[in-house]
């Protein structure tokens, strides 16, 4: 149990942080609302109103959203492989290989499919 105690005791400082944060800022922030600040934020533009039952986002929004994703997850695997390529050797630069290959297929797909396309 030794080895573990400094973790918890971070554990323990960062819940206490999140916690006293959010109690904080409940009690000394102003309470001043209008209506931009109730207002949906959208990059500046205006919201356009939505049906009571929510509105349905276009098939694009998820394409792009699993595009991220993918690419995303790539270089999660790019980088603690850059780093210790030395100790994985050929069989190490084998697997990244195919793996980039892997990737490269779904990127041209998308590409090809029009998913990267912005209208």
């Amino acid at each position: 149990m030794h080895p573990y105690v400094p973790i918890l005791v971070l554990l323990a400082l960062a819940t206490a942080f999140a916690v006293g944060s959010v109690i904080m800022s409940s009690m000394v922030g102003p309470r001043r609302a209008n209506r931009a600040k109730l207002d949906a934020y959208e990059c500046g533009i205006d919201p356009t109103p939505q049906p009571l039952g929510g509105g349905h986002f276009p098939i694009k929004y998820y394409v792009i959203a699993m595009l991220f994703i993918l690419f995303d997850v790539e270089i999660i695997f790019l980088i603690p492989w850059a780093i210790h390529l030395d100790a994985m050797g050929l069989f190490g630069l084998i697997e990244m290989g195919l793996f980039v290959l892997t990737v490269f297929v779904a990127y041209a797909y998308a590409w090809r499919r029009g998913g990267l396309e912005w209208d």
